[in-house]
């Protein structure tokens, strides 16, 4: 019997005319205010519409697979499920559990892990998968043989678009989407996995001037883990940086979150304070990076 490996991650909407009914399942079953619809709307037309991160999902889940089969030959089965848009994970999770697995490793497409994310998605799929199947919940894998290594190389090939002369100027700045700050008297690791990420991969590449902000946090009243990227960036000018190396580490792929929050927002409050910001190239299905995938789920399997 094969093995089930539910890759799992957040979704998009595949077209515009889905972004109203994703918004809603992200709220809850609460449709957005006028407001917000139109505002997640202005944000999606200003990448092209929609996201590419359904086609970048599909090709990492299909390199994932493809690397799994030449590592273990008909041993898995790798399939997707989305938080937020079709197929949901559960639909997937009750697939596995209908078509008689019994056990079934989960993976979410996110490094670090939390209680307000990771952690959902693996909530969800244990109980659509129900007792009958054993379900291997894989947690944070930024320590990943590789994976640090990969994100180092991808940092020094941004510094690499720096000037020499302007390189005592530089910074390097990790960063990761917010979480509300609730989360922090649960005893959360997840901003400590952030800062232990960006120490470690700044010192495979070499880097001693680096800093980590946090990105894209949400239209909710309540406070979120900070300090916030935009105010970061106006912060370095003051302090006499130059140049910014931007790496979204706790993205794996090309989306509204790197797309929009670092190409467009960021990059118009770099140039506003006179930054030059350069970000460092993302995953998506690097070969190398599928691999370092598929080599974690071998490693909990075994």
């Amino acid at each position: 019997m094969k093995t089930g490996v539910l890759v799992m991650a957040y979704g998009t909407p595949s077209t515009p005319d889905d972004v109203e009914a994703y918004y809603t399942r992200i709220r809850h079953g609460r449709a957005p205010t006028p407001e917000l619809l139109a505002d997640l709307v202005r944000r999606y037309n200003a990448i092209g519409g929609t996201s590419p991160l359904a086609q970048r999902t599909a090709d990492q889940v299909a390199g994932i697979a493809a690397a799994l089969e030449s590592l273990a030959p008909s041993a898995y089965d790798v399939r997707f499920g989305s938080k937020y848009e079709p197929p949901l994970l559960e639909e997937i999770a009750e697939s596995f559990r209908s078509d008689g697995f019994n056990l079934v490793i989960g993976l979410v497409l996110a490094p670090h892990s939390s209680s307000m994310s990771t952690d959902q998605y693996m909530s969800r799929a244990r109980e659509a998968l129900g007792p009958d199947v054993e379900f291997i919940e894989i947690g944070a894998w930024y320590e990943a043989p590789g994976f640090l290594e990969l994100i180092a190389r991808r940092v020094n090939d941004a510094l690499d678009e720096i000037p020499l002369e302007r390189r005592a100027t530089t910074q390097v700045l990790f960063s990761a989407h917010s979480l509300p700050e609730r989360i922090l008297l649960e005893g959360d690791t997840y901003p400590d996995q952030l800062r232990e990420s960006a120490e470690r991969a700044a010192d495979i590449a070499g880097v001693d001037a680096f800093d980590i902000a946090w990105q894209s946090a949400g239209r909710t009243p309540d406070p979120w883990i900070g300090p916030d990227i935009l105010q970061v960036l106006r912060d370095k000018s003051v302090a006499g940086v130059t140049d910014i190396v931007s790496c979204p580490i706790g993205f794996v792929a090309d989306h509204l979150e790197v797309l929009f929050d670092i190409d467009i927002e960021a990059q118009g409050v770099a140039h506003e304070v006179g930054l030059n910001l350069v970000r460092t190239k993302s995953l998506n299905d690097d070969d190398e990076f599928v691999a370092i995938l598929a080599n974690v789920v071998l490693a909990v399997a075994n």
